[in-house]
């Protein structure tokens, strides 16, 4: 039998995966957006602090194997874990780090982490909230 129903199911997947691409763009172009007000605050935040004297730190990184390791940047941690922090330049880094004992004698390379308006969406440690209020806290020596 052949009915007319022989193109619809290449016809609905590739309908479904253009969804899906249309969806993934979209997605990426508002974190992007949220990124740019996100770097913005935490330029500001670099201005503050030094106006304000805070002095950047030598950050260091925790091992997701246990353990904490040196970095090769300086900077503010912004959260009270010390796991998110922002370097000296700018950057805003992730600083839960896969290693080794490797690491844990070298140290370990820090890369720029896209950021959030959000400090930790969807994490565990309950310590999430706008990255203002991270930032502000941080300025009030809270974060220490």
């Amino acid at each position: 039998m052949s009915g007319s129903n022989e193109g619809s199911a290449p016809d609905s997947r590739r309908t479904r995966e253009q969804t899906a691409r249309t969806q993934l763009h979209m997605q990426e172009e508002a974190a992007r957006r949220e990124a740019v007000s996100a770097q913005k605050l935490i330029d500001d935040f670099v201005v503050a602090a030094r106006e304000r004297g805070l002095e950047p730190q030598p950050l260091m990184a925790k091992l997701l194997s246990g353990g904490t390791v040196k970095t090769d940047k300086k900077g503010w941690y912004i959260k009270r874990s010390h796991t998110i922090a922002v370097g000296e330049d700018g950057g805003y880094y992730v600083l839960t780090v896969p290693g080794g004992l490797l690491a844990r004698w070298r140290g370990v390379e820090l890369h720029r982490a896209q950021p959030s308006l959000q400090v930790s969406r969807g994490g565990r440690d309950g310590e999430t909230g706008d990255l203002a209020e991270f930032l502000q806290r941080t300025l009030d020596g809270e974060n220490l």
